[in-house]
């Protein structure tokens, strides 16, 4: 069926009937040009159909979760609680060969490394429960059923199913370093807990940026990467960043954004200053009120030298009342009276 292609040989066929031998060789030349890009179309057309058909007949069924989550995986084989010390359940790792579990006489029996981790449901429809799913986890499980028959144990139903483990790096996070120099501001992009390995971007209206720092690391045990990311700014421009991080076909951003830096006048200064302006208002009108009360005073006070003139003259009346009143205090008394 491959070898041949039923559009050519009909163009082929088509071809003969034109009469002369010149309108065979154009009509032959166009149609290879035009016709064998078609041709290979349809073959590739063809394939993928078949590769689909196939996946579908062997029924390889798939199952896609994140890294942490829970994963079931079934059988789709019904076996009765009377038929359990009759039958043989396993489930096993295809491209590894590693056996996750296996049921006999209705005794499951879990291999160290799923251990405590898996857990088998074995009546009705078998099947597994795979928890903290890790990256390890990805691979095509093989559910195989083995019955006793005649003295034996016969394959009577196995299943496929390809497990497909994801590991999404979270929407990173950007926080300011502080200043490392005057005018200059530090920031950060990190994230973590993603597969495969990042690539991280720091743009400016479309435009790529120099980072200081980049750094990308995967944990041994998870197989889990790590990336962060250091860059520097002018905080006295208008800024509008975007952290990309790209993994595989996927991408998780993040924007910050900056407004250009405004000098402020310090706390204790606008302090000092608000409570001298306080202090000027309440005291000039105290001082115009003092200035006032000043002037009143000098106006109705009376002149001293005026005051000490009366004082003298009432003194001296005073005296000259006494003498006539009292004229035993006016004269000296002799030693003979």
């Amino acid at each position: 069926m491959f070898g041949r292609c039923p559009v050519l040989t009909w163009c082929k066929i088509t071809y003969f009937r034109f009469p002369s031998e010149a309108a065979k060789a154009m009509d032959q030349t166009l149609m290879l040009e035009t016709l064998l890009p078609k041709c290979s179309f349809l073959k590739l057309f063809q394939l993928l159909v078949l590769a689909g058909l196939f996946c579908f007949c062997s029924g390889i069924s798939q199952v896609t979760k994140r890294v942490k989550d829970t994963a079931v995986l079934t059988c789709d084989y019904n076996i009765s609680a009377n038929d359990l010390t009759r039958v043989r359940i396993y489930w096993q790792k295809k491209l590894y060969s590693d056996v996750v579990l296996s049921v006999v006489s209705g005794e499951a029996k879990v291999w160290p490394k799923y251990k405590n981790r898996t857990i088998p449901t074995i009546t009705n429809n078998p099947s597994i429960v795979i928890l903290a799913l890790q990256l390890s986890d990805s691979d095509i499980y093989d559910c195989i059923i083995q019955r006793l028959e005649k003295g034996g144990y016969q394959m009577v139903h196995s299943k496929s199913v390809r497990l497909l483990v994801r590991a999404d790096f979270p929407v990173p996070s950007i926080t300011e370093l502080g200043n490392p120099s005057t005018n200059i501001k530090r920031i950060t992009c990190s994230s973590s807990g993603g597969f495969p390995k990042p690539y991280l971007f720091w743009l400016e209206n479309g435009k790529e940026l120099n980072a200081i720092n980049t750094t990308v690391s995967q944990d041994p045990e998870s197989e889990l990467y790590t990336v962060i990311s250091e860059l520097d700014f002018n905080v006295t421009n208008n800024h509008s960043f975007t952290c990309l991080i790209k993994y595989g076909n996927l991408t998780v951003a993040q924007i910050f954004n900056w407004q250009k830096y405004e000098p402020t006048v310090p706390p204790f200064i606008h302090q000092s200053s608000t409570w001298t302006t306080k202090i000027v208002s309440g005291f000039v009108p105290g001082a115009i009120v003092l200035c006032v009360l000043f002037v009143v005073i000098l106006k109705c006070r009376p002149d001293s030298r005026c005051a000490a003139r009366t004082y003298c003259k009432r003194r001296n009346e005073e005296s000259m009342e006494m003498e006539r009143i009292s004229p035993i205090y006016s004269r000296p008394v002799k030693a003979s009276e």
